[in-house]
């Protein structure tokens, strides 16, 4: 009976979250209104939503979202050709679980993690 899921994410500042997924990410906008608390982006047939929280303190902000994709290798490629930064810890790479992988954090600390089946 499920059919979807949109996670809800932490967000200080709209302005700079929304610059960040739609110009560094390659999101768009989705939705008729525009709430000055809220924000949902879109990029193929996935959303996120945003939620504020102006008071978030992003060292114990632990968001987390895997997104699972059937193009890692040109995702990850399209994301250093826009100067978005890989996680530390998060660079391409195939792990034992079988995933081929790698991790962004968003500007509130929200780490996105992008999988693909190997």
């Amino acid at each position: 009976m499920l059919t979807d899921i949109n996670p809800k994410l932490p967000m200080r500042n709209k302005a700079v979250t929304k610059d960040f997924y739609v110009n560094k990410l390659a999101f768009q906008e989705f939705g008729n209104s525009d709430f000055d608390a809220y924000l949902m982006v879109q990029k193929d047939r996935i959303q996120i939503h945003f939620f504020e929280f102006k008071e978030l303190d992003i060292k114990e902000n632990y968001g987390q979202v895997y997104i699972r994709t059937d193009a890692i290798d040109q995702l990850y490629q399209s994301f250093l050709d826009r100067k978005v930064a890989i996680h530390p810890a998060g660079h391409l790479e195939v792990k034992p679980w079988g995933q081929k992988e790698f991790s962004v954090l968003d500007p509130d600390n929200n780490l996105l993690t992008f999988g693909q089946s190997m």
